[in-house]
């Protein structure tokens, strides 16, 4: 499976670690930036991984330092679905409920551990559809009319 992932300075250690987890699991990991600890902005990271997530209908994950920031910018993305998550139970009624296509994290807030384990909860679960399906078309056809 193909992912996108991306963060700003603030949560570079956290976004290698996420890659190699993803590798050690047989994910094709699409790295979008940042690629060292000097200072950047998070919305352009969120924009990249954004666009990867529309163009090839893949999943992604962003982090910043509280992954707040990542997770307004992907969702002005039209087809982007990004959750805050910071426990597994978030991760898997995101995806489950809401059909998040997109994960954030925050690296100020979550342990090494922690973040596994919410990945893991995220790519354990999808989306079940049934009356979870009118609410996202609900929500959906907001943004034609805002």
């Amino acid at each position: 499976m193909k992912i996108a992932i991306g963060s700003d300075h603030a949560a570079y250690e956290m976004k290698e670690m996420v890659k190699h987890f993803l590798q050690s699991k047989q994910f094709d990991v699409i790295d979008c930036g940042t690629y060292s600890s000097e200072r950047a902005d998070y919305p352009e990271y969120a924009k990249k991984v954004s666009h990867e997530v529309i163009s090839q209908g893949i999943q992604g994950i962003l982090l910043c330092g509280s992954g707040i920031g990542v997770s307004i910018v992907a969702n002005r993305f039209k087809g982007v679905r990004a959750a805050l998550c910071r426990t597994p139970m978030d991760a898997e009624m995101a995806r489950k409920h809401n059909d998040a296509n997109v994960l954030c994290l925050g690296a100020r807030f979550t342990t090494e551990e922690e973040t596994k384990k919410i990945i893991e909860a995220w790519f354990a679960n999808s989306f079940e559809g049934g009356r979870h399906s009118d609410r996202l078309k609900l929500f959906e056809d907001l943004g034609e009319s805002c």
